[in-house]
């Protein structure tokens, strides 16, 4: 059965934000404009389940959220934070119709057992626990009905979003933005190449005895059914109140799982959320969820590595040559000093050969004024058209940067980051990348 991006479907899921949303927002222009008494704890209840109910790319934004330090009040974050692991999941006839779907009519027949209840939901599919009939456990990642009319609907949407926001507010083109986050949106869709780009992971983190990556189950995998081994783990949050060496122990394997596949090879996990990844018994890292993982120009490694230099140096021209590089466009001396205050604070913890946390307040409350003191400047220069590259490599390290908030953790980060680029050759990494891509079949 096909489950094209249908024009009825995109139409139902509109009506279905509106309903879902309706109730919430209703209750929140209340509080603000009405005076009317808020119940907090209610209503981030009620968040949590209408994005949740939704399911699709609505609810990532929860789940962005949910990760930054102070972004949302305490009641919020606690109901977003279970949308990682703990989101509301389809019932046992939906499974049995998707199982069938994708396996056959006979699909029991593959599995000793396979449980009725999912063990972790999320925003595009849930998962199962199952045994296969030669006795692997395994996870079994469903995805929901009709979700490429969801994705659809949902870009459409953000795409409105995002031309009102500009004729309010000119400090960021969001053209690029809109165009990278649909590809990658819609190549989450495919659990087939989600498995190829999961076989990638395993290849480059091979010898990261710190990093576990599943492996597919290729004969119980097709385009919305993704099978692989299972991994036992924790929750990273909770482990923030853990000793201080597990909770440094972690984030170098935090570390070590995100930026030794983006500087040997140019390759980057893009979903930076808390139920991505999970803390083995020796305080390890399994790393979860290959559907959006992006993949950089070696020249766009090396830009990273550039402005790094530049910024320690003090060198202007190689400041300007690096975003030339991401494809920034026409760096004037006044969109440089404001796109190095941004750069600045991505990279200071590396600038000092020292232990330290990833910032001195546990809060995010100083990145936020930081983005916001950008956000200004840009705006009184007429704005910036960020490159699509640029928009997931910036994701990514607030997500990463998240996880060293909530672990307070106090490493020397100069140290990890000029062990990864020591012996850094764009030419070698351009052959790396090659030849890896080519064997997962990316």
């Amino acid at each position: 059965m096909s489950e094209k991006k249908s024009l009825t479907g995109q139409v139902k899921r509109y009506a279905r934000v509106g309903g879902a949303m309706a109730g919430v927002g209703a209750r929140l222009a209340g509080a603000r404009y009405l005076g009317m008494e808020l119940d907090k704890a209610r209503h981030a209840e009620d968040l949590k389940l209408a994005l949740g109910g939704l399911k699709g790319p609505l609810m990532k934004v929860a789940q962005i959220l949910a990760t930054i330090p102070d972004a949302l009040p305490r009641d919020y974050v606690e109901e977003l934070q279970q949308l990682q692991s703990n989101a509301p999941a389809m019932g046992w006839p939906f499974v049995k119709r998707r199982m069938t779907t994708e396996l056959g009519a006979g699909w029991a027949k593959n599995f000793q057992t396979f449980e009725k209840t999912a063990a972790h939901a999320a925003s595009l599919g849930q998962v199962h626990r199952a045994v296969t009939a030669d006795g692997e456990q395994v996870a079994c990642k469903l995805q929901y009905p009709d979700m490429a009319s969801a994705v659809e609907a949902d870009l459409r949407q953000l795409k409105l979003i995002f031309s009102l926001y500009e004729r309010y507010d000119n400090a960021i083109n969001t053209k690029q933005i809109h165009a990278e986050i649909s590809e990658r949106l819609r190549e989450e869709l495919d659990y087939r190449r989600e498995a190829r780009a999961m076989a990638l992971y395993g290849a480059m983190l091979a010898k990261e005895d710190r990093v576990t990556v599943p492996k597919a189950v290729a004969a119980l995998t097709t385009d919305r059914l993704l099978t692989m081994n299972w991994l036992d783990g924790a929750p990273l949050l909770g482990f923030t109140e853990s000793d201080l060496s597990v909770r440094n122990d972690i984030a170098h394997a935090m570390f070590r799982a995100w930026y030794v596949p983006f500087y040997d090879y140019g390759v980057i996990h893009g979903d930076p959320h808390l139920g991505n990844y999970a803390v083995r018994g020796d305080h390890g890292i399994n790393l979860l969820d290959f559907g959006c993982i992006r993949v950089f120009p070696p020249s766009f490694v090396e830009g990273v590595i550039d402005l790094y230099k530049a910024l320690r140096d003090g060198d202007r021209d190689l400041a300007v040559h690096a975003y030339e590089t991401w494809g920034f466009d026409d760096i004037s001396n006044e969109l440089l000093e404001v796109l190095n205050i941004w750069a600045g604070f991505i990279y200071a913890p590396l600038m000092e050969d020292q232990v330290q946390k990833i910032q001195e307040s546990d809060s995010g409350l100083y990145g936020a004024s930081v983005a916001h003191k950008v956000h200004v400047e840009l705006r009184k220069l007429g704005g910036v058209t960020p490159p699509r590259e640029f928009v997931l490599m910036d994701r990514a390290a607030i997500g990463l940067g998240s996880v060293f908030m909530h672990l307070k953790a106090e490493v020397n980060w100069y140290r990890l980051f000029h062990d990864l680029i020591a012996d850094f050759d764009v030419k070698v990494l351009e052959k790396r990348q090659k030849a890896a891509l080519e064997k997962a079949g990316l």
